[in-house]
C-alpha cells in the first residue's frame, strides 16, 4: 500500500540530505540510486527524483550564468525535539542571516526544515558549525500577480506548460511588493521558459539579497 505523498517526499528529500553529508567522505560524485531504489521498493513507484549531488567542500552555487533566475533552498535534518527551530533560528540571528522562507517536513522521530534565507553563504557555515546535516537544491521563487486568481493562473501556466511541481510553499516577504511563491519543478529550465511566456516575474538569489534592507 502506498503511503502520503508527504511521506514520499520526506524519503526522497532524506536521501538528499545523505549524499550531502556523504560529501565529507568521498572526493567523487555520489549518485545514490540504491537507496532510491529501495525507497521505490517501499513508497511504491513514484515519479519524484533523487538528486545526485557533487562532492564539493563549498555550498551548492547557482546557475545564474546560465541565464536561469534561481534560488538557494537549504534543507536542514533536525530531531523531533522540543526547541529545535528556535534553535535554528537563534543560530541563524548570530550570523545575521534572515530567513525568507520555511516549510518543515515532518515525521515521527525527525523532521526536514526548508529554508530560504538572504544569505545562504553565511548561513550554511553557521549551521554547519553548529553540527546541522544541510542540503542544498536550486528551486524558482514566482512574484505572483496581483489579484484573487493569483494561484490559480501560476498552476494552469505551468500545467499547459506540462511542468510538474513537487513542492511549494510562500515567501514570508513580499519583495518589490508582491506575494512570492517557492517552487521546486521537475524541470527548472522548462518552468522558466514557461513562466515567462505568460509573463510571469521570476526573482533570483540577489533579488532577495537586494530585499534585505527593505
Amino acid at each position: 500500500m502506498k503511503l502520503w505523498p508527504y511521506v514520499e517526499s520526506f524519503a526522497i528529500e532524506a536521501a538528499n540530505v545523505a549524499a550531502a553529508e556523504l560529501r565529507k567522505w568521498h572526493s567523487m560524485d555520489v549518485r545514490i540510486h540504491l537507496f532510491y531504489d529501495q525507497a521505490r521498493k517501499f513508497f511504491g513507484n513514484t515519479e519524484a527524483t533523487v538528486h545526485s549531488i557533487p562532492m564539493e567542500i563549498e555550498p551548492l552555487g547557482t546557475v545564474q550564468g546560465h541565464g536561469i533566475p534561481t534560488v538557494r533552498q537549504q534543507s536542514i535534518f533536525v530531531e523531533n525535539r522540543v526547541g529545535q527551530l528556535m534553535r535554528l533560528t537563534q543560530i541563524l540571528g548570530t550570523v545575521d542571516t534572515r530567513i525568507l522562507a520555511v516549510s518543515v517536513v515532518h515525521s515521527v522521530d525527525c523532521a526536514i526544515c526548508r529554508m530560504i534565507l538572504d544569505d545562504p553563504d553565511k548561513a550554511y557555515d553557521a549551521l554547519r558549525d553548529a553540527r546541522f546535516t544541510v542540503s542544498e537544491v536550486e528551486l524558482l521563487v514566482v512574484s505572483l500577480p496581483h489579484g484573487k486568481r493569483a494561484l490559480l493562473h501560476t498552476w494552469a501556466a505551468l500545467l499547459g506548460g506540462e511542468v510538474n511541481i513537487h513542492y511549494t510553499y510562500p515567501l514570508l516577504v513580499h519583495p518589490r511588493g508582491a506575494a512570492a511563491l517557492a517552487v521546486f519543478p521537475d524541470n527548472i529550465d522548462l518552468a522558466v521558459t514557461v513562466l515567462r511566456e505568460h509573463n510571469f516575474e521570476l526573482l533570483d538569489q540577489e533579488d532577495l539579497r537586494d530585499f534585505r534592507g527593505e
